[in-house]
């Protein structure tokens, strides 16, 4: 599609130069901050646009293109602003690369221009959760607090336009591997596990090495809250070292933690400043992985001297996230489960254990270099049969086709839920727990989930 310019091109060789690459949330968010502080912006996307988008940017008075990348504008930049879906391997990428043009990502960008407290949670499962918990006990204590980062609004956006005294922002990897000089005020690593491994050469360290990039510039002032059991974080520990004062959670009886689980199962959380003990039946969420969630999203609270009772009650009454362990609905005696969210193995580890009766589970879509094993014993022991849905589930039927379980193929949503429906028997559980990316048949998790709430909803009618 033709370049779509929507300003006049500016004349004054002095201003600084921005574009942006990728015009969604944070792209279109990190456009109109630049526009605000008086750089010359230009924002490029070589898929589609969203709508509302456009508008927005054709509402700033925004230059931007659609279906292609304009290099002799792009290569023109002072500073790249990168979308975190665009890989470095990308062939605009490696031309940005090769120029020196400095990339940063959206939340470094808006580090810049704020001195608002920065609460940035970060892990390969549960910092959703987590993040969505931590805001929403800090708005239910009637904090002006501000949600960004994954889920939320642009930060960037935010601090151009509605200014908070603190963010609670969810960090991925490619976030973070663009992140330079921005400083979180508590740091929150939930656990590492492997993932996205394909945006890392295969290679672990690196995509540890990415996770850990949320200590950087930090100072003895600030906080890091971490999972004292992950075996990746204790192993990072002993390589790295970080001026945050440390605040290890577990789900033990260990009163060396700043949050642990005592002998008469009440949620314990101390702090230098506070702290607090509920019983851990009262949590909102179950499961042990909703249980490390609780633990940091209150430490996190309890290091913002949050009142006790206000922290029980939303810790209390948070009502979960889309998605994730998500009830779709009863058909036939069948419960059906949307977890679309478990894009990794890890994640899906995590609904498997939940899991308390026998069930069919739906694995299957892009393929991130996934390695089975982990969840094989459970598997073993509470599946009884894979429908595997996906353009190619060659990887998912080779590996679980000699541990007796039955698999069936299947290469759209339609067909995975009929076959579901046969396997199925009074008493079962359909759990979509696809330890995959979805962008082989869908738009994203969200959209791979709500077609899969759809189509169970059709089976009751």
């Amino acid at each position: 599609m033709s370049l779509q310019s929507k300003v006049m091109e500016n004349n004054h060789t002095s201003q600084r130069r921005i574009v942006v690459l990728g015009a969604g949330e944070s792209g279109t968010g990190a456009a109109i901050l630049a526009k605000d502080k008086g750089f010359d912006v230009f924002v490029s996307d070589y898929g589609n646009i969203s709508p509302r988008y456009k508008e927005t940017l054709d509402r700033e008075g925004i230059a931007w293109e659609e279906g292609q990348h304009s290099l002799d504008r792009i290569l023109a930049a002072d500073e790249v602003i990168k979308s975190p879906g665009i890989a470095d391997t990308t062939a605009v990428m490696q031309k940005v690369i090769s120029k020196n043009i400095p990339v940063i990502s959206e939340i470094e960008f808006a580090g810049r221009y704020t001195d608002s407290k920065m609460i940035c949670i970060t892990g390969s499962n549960g910092k959703t959760t987590t993040t969505l918990l931590t805001y929403h006990i800090l708005r239910h204590a009637g904090l002006d607090v501000g949600l960004a980062g994954n889920v939320g609004n642009s930060l960037a956006l935010q601090v151009a336009r509605d200014p908070h005294a603190c963010y609670v922002i969810e960090l991925s990897s490619f976030q973070l591997d663009n992140m330079y000089d921005f400083k979180a005020n508590i740091a929150v690593i939930m656990n590492i596990t492997p993932d996205h491994l394909d945006r890392y050469d295969y290679k672990m360290q690196n995509y540890v090495n990415a996770k850990f990039r949320i200590l950087q510039n930090m100072t003895p002032a600030d906080a890091f809250i971490f999972w004292k059991d992950d075996p990746v974080v204790s192993a990072q520990l002993k390589k790295i070292s970080t001026e945050a004062e440390m605040f290890p959670f577990t789900a033990k009886d260990e009163e060396t933690c700043a949050a642990y689980v005592d002998a008469e199962n009440d949620l314990i959380i101390s702090t230098p400043e506070s702290s607090l003990a509920m019983p851990r039946a009262d949590l909102a969420l179950n499961g042990i992985h909703n249980l490390y969630n609780s633990m940091a999203a209150g430490l996190s609270a309890c290091l913002l001297n949050i009142r006790k009772d206000d922290i029980r009650a939303a810790l209390s009454d948070f009502t979960g996230v889309e998605h994730r362990l998500e009830p779709a609905g009863t058909t036939g005696g069948v419960e059906w489960i949307n977890d679309s969210k478990a894009t990794n193995v890890n994640s899906c580890w995590y609904a498997l254990d939940s899991m308390t009766k026998p069930t069919v589970l739906i694995l299957g879509g892009k393929d991130k270099g996934n390695d089975y094993n982990e969840i094989l014993p459970l598997v073993k022991e509470k599946v009884k049969a894979i429908v595997a849905m996906g353009k190619d589930n060659t990887k998912i039927i080779d590996f679980f086709k000699d541990s007796g379980i039955e698999v069936r193929d299947t290469n759209s949503l339609a067909d995975a839920v009929s076959e579901c429906r046969s396997l199925a028997c009074p008493g079962d559980v359909v759990l979509l727990s696809p330890c995959c990316a979805s962008f082989d048949l869908f738009s994203s998790y969200e959209d791979r989930g709500r077609q899969f709430k759809a189509a169970v909803a059709e089976l009751s009618e």
